[in-house]
Formats: structure tokens, C-alpha cells, sequence
């Protein structure tokens, strides 16, 4: 609303020259003045300007309207929002009793004047209906700001990645200032998390030298400041496009620190000074909030890294040659935003042939990752003098049971004869080998047993031939399993498209992380291998 002194009032009545007196008292005092002679009128009039977004900032009704009582033209403007905030002071010279008075605050009016009045009371009832109104409007704003602040700060606690969670601030942030907005981590491995307002992210965002350049202008603005921050970066600084495509701007950052320092920035742009100041305390809380959110995400990326090496430092790049076997190995990580697992393989010689193994640690963390080279590590040793693969399991379950009670792990081990293809196979609670044949068939080996780390009986291997052409397909779950599939579902397209890949070991791995390793929630680890001819 504009100042007290030069608010817009509408004057409802019916009585030309009662209409006159009223708007001449008014303009006098320099407020604006909008006569109307009727309820419809009056309803058309504010129908008008509710379109154009620019209300009056109060309404004087007479109580004797010819179309409709001054009491049921209130009773219609408080139930329509948002009409209902419209302050309305009743007046009539007829209806004077205090039950007349009472039908008017009843009806929601917020005074009754009885006329002829002294033109210093019509001012002071219209200061006070205009004031109130600002006061109760005002409270009843913040209180929707405050609700979608506390509704921000909950959808930014459940995010699961730094990417979600600025994408859930720079929601709450386009909401609380009715402007596009962005919001940034800067990590210490100096990547730049970002996330846009829903409006913004349907079109096509700045590109990496933009966003190389905000990463460059945080850590400007935060140097040497460790505090939280309020600055404006003038348009040639702020690079174009961030709020609206293609479109310069000067750039309001409102930046906080998490607890290790790193800077989170609520950045809006500045084209409404007022509405900067009525959202400048909550956008400040948001970005506090935000920071708080993001440290610990900020440490499991720190977590996922190191096990990540870890994963990398003790899986070899490639397997070694075997006499008469051709073994491909694959492994892919997760997706950045997704946890890392315990996924492994190996192929080790062995006394009775080549031992090969795919397996996947139950779990998501360091911890699992740590537990896969234990894993690895107890194989290794244990093969050197042994080469059956259900002694080998069994050997496993039990050092898992002893070093690690709490933790299950699934693997399948296949131990190979080169000279004559037979292949003994031992599965713990993993996906069996998939035997891809050149003839266009493929069929899983029907091998099956308990997780290791459960103490339980182990069933004795299943036996299989390999012949010179056939691949012998083993892989991790994260290849095929997708959250709301069935996985026998997945396992059946799986054995489908290995059928009609081309032949190779090569190709046959290159072909399934084509049709299915894209964007993966786990891990994936995938080993082939086929008898090597001459």
C-alpha cells in the first residue's frame, strides 16, 4: 500500500451530492478518490483493478445501497481473497442504532461512521482502517514467508546430494522473493554445485565458462571474510543468463559458510529494492540453513572419494595372460550423485585352472569398499593352495563371520580349465554366469547359494563346458537392477541383448554398458572371458 496520506479510497453510495461531500473531504486530506454509485458498480470496479493487481486501499460503503445493503456488499468482498484484505468502513445518517453498528462489524467491516461526521474523524477512521489493514497484511505475509522458509529448510535436509539441495534453496528462494533465483556450493575440490528455480531450469542454463566464472566470484567476495555475506555484483561482473536466458543483470549474493568453510550463495536478481528488503532477513536464515544441510553431504563426498581410490588402487586396470583364456574386465562407478559400493572382481591363477570372480559387498559407504579388498585380498591368498570354488566360499563366509559379523557380501567364483573348457561354478547369493554362444543363445548356469557372512550350508559347484566359441558373462547387479523393476525382468533383457551383441569379449562388454550402464545407481563391475584358440 502507498503512505497513509495519499492511500486510494473507494466511495460506495447511492446519493450524488452525499458521494461529493465525502470524496471533497477526502482529497482534501490528499488521498485519491474513486466514486461509485451502487454495489454492482463497486463490484466492477475492483474487478477492474484486482486484473490490473492494484487494489484501493480502502472502501467507504454506505449502508442504503439500491442493489444491494452496504452490510451484503462486505459480507461478498471478505469472502473472495484477495478482496477479503480490502479494509471497509460502513457510513449512513439513517442507521444509527448499535445494532446497526454491530450488523457492520459482523459483516467484516473494520468501522461504522455515522453522517454527517467532522472531517477530522472521516480522516482519522480511514488512517486507522488503512493502518490496521497494513498491520494485519503485514503479519499475515510473514507468516506465509516464514511457512514457505520452514518448508524450504525441510525439503533442503532431505536432499540425498548437493545437487538436490541447491535445486530445493533456489526453489524456496524463487518463492520467498518472487524473483528467479540460483543457489551455489562451491566443494573444496573446487566443483561447483548449482541449482536453478523450476521456471529457470526448463530453459537451457549458462555453460561452463559461466559457471567457472560465479565459482571465481564467490571465492572473491568470500576471501578474507569468514563471515556471512550480502554483496551486489554490478551486471558486467555477473555473467548473463543465470536468471532469465540471455539477460544481464545485477546480481544479489547472500553467501554462508558450512562448518569446514565452504561457501554456499542464495543468488537472486536486483530489480525490486523493496522486495530485496522484506526477504532480505529470510533469504540470509535460507542460505544459513543451506550451509548447514550441505556439510554433511560435503563429507560423504569427501568419503565417497576416498573409497573411490580405494576402489581403484586395488581393482588392477588389467588382468593378467592366461595361457589359453581371453579375460575382459569392466568397471564402472557409480554416477557422482549416487553412494559407492563394494563391487570387485578378479581373475587369479590357481592349481586347477583360472579362478574368476565377480562379487559386491552388502552396503554403501567406505566401510563396504574396505570389506571388498579384505574380500579381494582373502581370495588371492586362499587360491594360491586352493581350487575349488565351493572350498573357497565356504573359507570366505567364515572370514567374514569372524572379521565382520555384521556384514553379508554376494560372489560368484568360476574356476576355468582352459585345455578342456570345464568350468565349475559357486554362487553365493550372486547373479549366475550368463554362457553366451556365437549360435545366438544365451543361458544363465543354473548355480545358486546362500551370502556370504550367514554360516550357512553351501551347495557343491555346478558344472558347465565351454566351447571354443562361447563367452562365459559374469557381472554385479548394478548393471541391470533399477529401482521399481522386477529384477528377473532385468536379468531376462540382460540374457536377451548378450545374445545378440556381436561376438568378442569386447564387444560383448562394451555392448551391454552401451544398452544398460548409463546413469547407473551402483556400481558395476563385469567380467568376460572365452577360451583362447591355438
Amino acid at each position: 500500500m502507498a503512505d497513509e496520506a495519499s492511500t486510494t479510497v473507494l466511495v460506495v453510495d447511492d446519493a450524488a451530492a452525499s458521494r461529493y461531500a465525502m470524496g471533497a473531504v477526502l482529497r482534501r486530506a490528499g488521498h485519491s478518490v474513486v466514486p461509485v454509485a451502487s454495489a454492482g458498480e463497486a463490484l466492477a470496479e475492483l474487478d477492474v483493478r484486482l486484473r490490473s493487481g492494484v487494489l484501493p486501499d480502502v472502501a467507504l460503503v454506505d449502508v442504503g445501497l439500491p442493489d444491494m445493503s452496504g452490510f451484503e456488499l462486505c459480507r461478498r468482498l471478505k469472502a473472495q481473497a484477495p478482496m477479503s484484505a480490502l479494509p471497509v468502513v460502513h457510513f449512513s445518517a439513517a442507521s444509527v442504532a448499535p445494532s446497526d453498528r454491530c450488523r457492520g462489524l459482523d459483516a467484516g467491516g473494520e468501522a461504522y461512521l455515522t453522517v454527517p461526521a467532522e472531517p477530522e474523524e472521516i480522516q482519522a477512521v480511514v488512517r486507522a482502517a488503512v493502518r490496521g489493514a497494513r498491520m494485519r497484511n503485514g503479519a499475515e505475509a510473514l507468516v506465509r514467508r516464514l511457512t514457505l522458509l520452514s518448508e524450504t529448510i525441510v525439503d533442503v535436509q532431505a536432499a540425498r546430494t548437493l545437487e538436490e539441495l541447491a535445486g530445493a534453496a533456489a526453489e524456496g528462494a524463487a518463492r520467498l522473493t518472487r524473483s528467479p533465483a540460483a543457489v551455489f556450493v562451491l566443494g573444496e575440490d573446487g566443483h561447483l554445485y548449482s541449482g536453478t528455480s523450476r521456471a529457470r531450469a526448463r530453459t537451457t542454463l549458462p555453460d561452463a565458462g559461466a559457471h567457472d566464472a560465479v565459482a571465481r566470484l564467490i571465492r572473491r567476495v568470500t576471501d578474507g571474510n569468514p563471515g556471512p555475506h550480502d554483496t551486489v555484483v554490478p551486471a558486467p561482473l555477473w555473467p548473463a543468463g543465470f536468471f532469465r536466458p540471455g539477460v544481464t543483470e545485477d546480481a544479489r549474493l547472500v553467501l554462508a559458510r558450512t562448518e569446514s568453510g565452504t561457501p554456499v550463495c542464495v543468488a537472486t536478481p536486483v530489480h525490486d529494492t523493496r522486495t530485496a528488503s522484506d526477504s532480505s532477513g529470510l533469504v540470509a536464515r535460507l542460505a544459513q540453513a543451506t550451509a548447514l544441510a550441505a556439510q554433511p553431504l560435503l563429507m560423504y563426498q569427501v568419503e565417497r572419494h576416498v573409497a573411490l581410490t580405494l576402489q581403484h588402487s586395488f581393482l588392477p586396470k588389467r588382468v593378467p595372460e592366461f595361457p589359453g583364456l581371453e579375460v575382459v574386465v569392466r568397471y564402472v562407478p557409480a554416477s557422482r550423485q549416487t553412494e559407492i559400493g563394494g563391487d570387485f572382481y578378479a581373475a587369479l591363477s590357481t592349481p586347477g585352472g583360472v579362478l574368476t570372480a565377480v562379487g559386491d559387498v552388502v552396503g554403501h559407504s567406505l566401510d563396504a569398499a574396505t570389506v571388498m579388498v579384505e574380500i579381494r585380498h582373502a581370495l588371492r591368498a586362499y587360491c594360491v593352495e586352493q581350487s575349488d570354488p565351493a572350498a573357497l566360499a565356504r573359507r570366505l563366509d567364515r572370514m567374514l563371520q569372524h572379521y565382520h559379523p555384521d556384514v553379508t557380501a554376494t560372489v560368484c567364483l568360476a574356476l576355468v580349465e582352459p585345455g578342456s573348457g570345464r568350468v565349475r561354478v559357486a554362487n553365493a547369493g550372486h547373479i549366475p554366469p550368463l554362457v553366451v554362444r556365437d549360435s545366438g543363445e544365451a543361458a544363465y548356469v543354473k548355480a545358486a547359494g546362500p551370502l556370504l557372512g550367514l554360516g550357512l550350508e553351501r551347495p557343491e559347484p555346478t558344472e558347465t563346458v565351454l566351447w571354443p566359441t562361447d563367452r562365459l558373462l559374469m557381472v554385479t547387479d548394478g548393471l541391470v537392477e533399477t529401482r521399481g523393476i522386477d529384477l528377473s525382468l532385468s536379468l531376462e533383457q540382460l540374457r536377451a541383448a548378450a545374445a545378440d551383441a556381436p561376438s568378442g569379449t569386447v564387444a560383448l562388454c562394451d555392448t551391454l554398458l552401451h544398452c544398460f550402464g548409463r546413469d547407473r545407481e551402483d556400481d558395476i563391475a563385469m567380467l568376460a572371458l572365452r577360451l583362447r584358440l591355438g
